[in-house]
């Protein structure tokens, strides 16, 4: 059986590991993004209207005003939609919520190996801590990359633009002006990075800690005079 500090560090870092699968999962759902643009209808110079879409990461919602006319409110699925302009959009929004399934996938597999230790001594192998490192390290690497490809696909291409364009029922439309905010569900995947190295960093205590006892258990040995350890 584990010892009482091993069950401790080990039991703690699922917990953490667990929490942050809880704020993913949550963020997954919520909304990543606010972008708003002024309209100007068919052939008209006169930017009278404006648009907002707010964006999921499965789902959105386009509010328009005078952009153009008087259209609906437009809600849509984003991965369909984006899949039927085609072009980068698409490409850099599957791939983010693809490496945010692997996320989840790793961090699973770290809960499982966190729990296996706190109840067993199996060897250093993957099983071990090793498998903690890999597995988390690989979630705080893959969420912070979808941080980037995400702000990026928003706020530096036109994507915003293909998609009021794209939901204005084949009325032509002419946009500008475009701001955008990242929104709570974006943020969210910040607090999952830091709870992904919090759940190495209570492996790596214990790990440092044993491996220092296991030295100072050897050093007297080592420093024995020859006459004694001849006997």
């Amino acid at each position: 059986m584990p010892s009482t500090k091993k069950t401790l560090h080990f039991t703690s870092s699922a917990l953490a590991t667990s929490a942050s699968v809880g704020l993913l999962g949550f963020c997954m759902s919520t909304h990543w993004a606010k972008t708003t643009v002024i309209c100007a209808s068919g052939e008209s110079s006169f930017f009278n209207g404006s648009a907002t879409l707010n964006l999921d990461l499965f789902a959105g919602v386009l509010e328009r005003s005078f952009c153009p006319f008087f259209l609906p409110e437009a809600r849509f699925q984003v991965i369909p939609t984006l899949a039927n302009i085609g072009g980068v959009n698409i490409v850099l929004h599957a791939l983010a919520v693809l490496l945010l399934v692997l996320c989840l996938l790793f961090s699973a597999l770290s809960i499982l190996i966190s729990l296996y230790n706190s109840v067993s001594n199996p060897y250093e192998t993957y099983m071990g801590p090793i498998g903690i490192y890999v597995c988390s390290s690989l979630s705080a690497c893959l969420s912070f990359l979808v941080l980037i490809l995400f702000v990026v696909n928003v706020q530096a291409t036109d994507l915003t633009e293909k998609l009021v364009k794209n939901l204005a029922n084949e009325l032509e439309v002419k946009v500008r002006d475009e701001s955008s905010q990242m929104q709570f569900g974006y943020y969210l995947v910040i607090p999952y990075t830091v709870l992904s190295l919090v759940a190495i960093l209570l492996i790596y205590l214990y790990d440092h800690a044993a491996y220092t006892q296991r030295k100072e258990q050897q050093r007297p040995t080592e420093d024995a005079p020859k006459e004694i350890m001849m006997y």
